[in-house]
């Protein structure tokens, strides 16, 4: 059965509901975005059950020209050749992916091990192999939980000294990593949380394989000031992910100005993803609706 025959004939509604619905979708089908929004697996899976590639389907139709799906390592050498040959067939972009084991309770890369690093390098050379099935071209790093026995000096040499090396794997292939400080609140104890951390850590490692990934949501929450901040931080940002406070939901659920914000970083230049890292604020279909108004709304600055 077609998707779209699918919906018509599902149970979410009466035949009045579920013409309102679709007379919705259909006539936002193909309008373009200024920025270029990057939705995940899920966030449309009741307007588009029946599987992600129906999923990408719609997104297409919707106007998205980007995926992100931190979990792509993970998923069957199938699937990823099956998701890449229906974002070429759409002419979409692929965001970020988790490139790495992430740490969140002992510290890894801030120790300076060599087994850690090891086992991150090996990690990083199987990632770009992910990269180049699916056309990725960024790959999220999170350095993972601090080490309390050790001056945070030593930590941070430790880090850059196994993010060169990292760098040294991925110049040859024109990828990047890009790395994302969390905050503290729903990440305690984390080695990276501030963006002009991040910063000085890209500037030490001086590699164009080495950026930043500006996370709005928790650097609201870590730092908040996110236009000064993004100004500050703005030649080694290279991704950008939303989620609104509090919730991380879609924005205009919370506290941040995002049409202010989005404003800027096209004023700015930014042509590259921006990744819809978070929740539906409502369920089912009138949520998923919910999510491509408030993006319509935020990016009509």
């Amino acid at each position: 059965m077609k998707r779209r025959d699918f919906i018509a004939s599902s149970t979410f509604a009466t035949a009045g509901l579920t013409f309102g619905v679709n007379s919705w979708f259909n006539s936002n089908q193909n309008e373009s975005f200024k920025l270029n929004y990057a939705p995940h697996f899920g966030m449309f899976k009741n307007s588009a059950p029946d599987g992600f590639l129906n999923e990408l389907d719609f997104m297409a139709e919707q106007g998205f020209k980007s995926l992100e799906d931190n979990d792509m390592k993970k998923r069957s050498l199938e699937d990823q050749k099956a998701i890449a040959g229906r974002m070429e067939r759409h002419g979409m972009a692929m965001g970020v992916f988790v490139a790495h084991t992430i740490y969140w309770n002992e510290p890894n890369l801030a120790s300076g091990r060599s087994q850690w690093r090891a086992e991150f390098l090996k990690e990083i050379k199987e990632s770009v192999e992910v990269a180049k099935r699916v056309n990725a071209k960024w790959m999220t790093v999170v350095p993972g939980h601090l080490d309390l026995r050790k001056d945070m000096g030593y930590q941070t040499a430790n880090v850059i000294e196994t993010l060169k090396q990292a760098c040294d794997i991925l110049e040859a292939h024109n990828l990047v990593m890009v790395l994302e400080p969390l905050n503290p609140r729903n990440h305690p104890g984390l080695f990276l949380t501030k963006a002009s951390q991040a910063y000085e850590i890209c500037k030490a490692v001086d590699s164009p394989s080495c950026k930043i990934l500006y996370d709005i949501y928790h650097q609201q929450i870590t730092e908040g000031n996110l236009i000064p901040n993004i100004e500050s931080s703005w030649d080694e940002i290279a991704y950008f992910q939303i989620g609104d406070n509090p919730g991380r939901k879609e924005p205009t659920t919370g506290e941040i100005n995002y049409p202010n914000v989005f404003k800027y970083i096209y004023e700015k230049g930014y042509r590259d993803i921006l990744g819809m890292e978070h929740g539906n604020s409502l369920k089912g279909i009138e949520g998923e609706k919910a999510v491509i108004e408030a993006y319509r709304k935020c990016d009509s600055f």
